[in-house]
């Protein structure tokens, strides 16, 4: 059974590891700024509040930390920081281009910028840099969001995609059969685009997004 003190103690750290301070993380989190001040880790009487375990999995998407790394932190275990690794990085144009990609839509080749990427597990995840304003306004140009083709996909996932016919889309999963797939626009104005599944190239879901 782990302490409160351990419990607010490991998200400092991460939070410290990985360049944030308590009030950004829950920003980036989405959670409100002020989730992690130390003021509102003990109720008016003194009960000590404990964060959500949805609020800690807001964190390790937020971050990049793993389960793993956050467990060894409770347990008192902080080692030394994941070693920074890089992964591939390519322009949102780029993406319906040939060469860049295999079938199954795993990064290939050697054209790629890279970015270095702590906590991110899937060894065949790669970073799209968001350009022009399709996307606003979840994305800006020049945001960074990480893709992870090794995930599997849910329904209220943001993901890319990619048809047949090089078309490129960065979208909510709406619904998806068999036949079909409905990817939802950020701009929730604009209306469900339903494309057949035999002229989806590959779908893969976004893990995380920076500016």
């Amino acid at each position: 059974m782990f302490t409160h003190k351990q419990v607010w103690t490991a998200i400092d750290v991460i939070a410290e590891r990985y360049g944030f301070s308590a009030s950004g993380l829950a920003k980036k989190a989405g959670l409100d700024p002020t989730s992690f001040n130390p003021s509102k880790r003990h109720g008016p009487d003194g009960r000590p509040r404990w964060p959500t375990t949805e609020s800690i999995a807001r964190v390790l998407e937020a971050s990049g930390a793993s389960v793993e790394e956050f467990s060894d932190l409770l347990a008192g275990r902080k080692g030394q920081p994941p070693k920074r690794r890089q992964i591939p990085l390519i322009g949102f144009t780029q993406v319906g281009k040939s060469g860049f990609f295999d079938d199954s839509g795993f990064p290939v080749g050697t054209s790629w910028d890279e970015i270095e990427a702590p906590g991110i597990v899937d060894q065949n995840a790669y970073a799209v840099e968001i350009q022009g304003e399709s996307m606003l306004p979840v994305y800006r140009e020049g945001d960074i969001v990480i893709v992870s083709p090794s995930t599997s996909i849910r329904k209220g996932d943001r993901v890319i995609a990619r048809t047949t016919n090089g078309e490129v889309l960065a979208r909510i999963l709406h619904r998806q059969s068999a036949k079909t797939v409905e990817l939802a626009a950020f701009n929730p104005a604009e209306e469900i685009k339903s494309i057949e599944m035999k002229d989806i190239d590959w779908i893969a879901r976004i893990i995380w997004a920076g500016q």
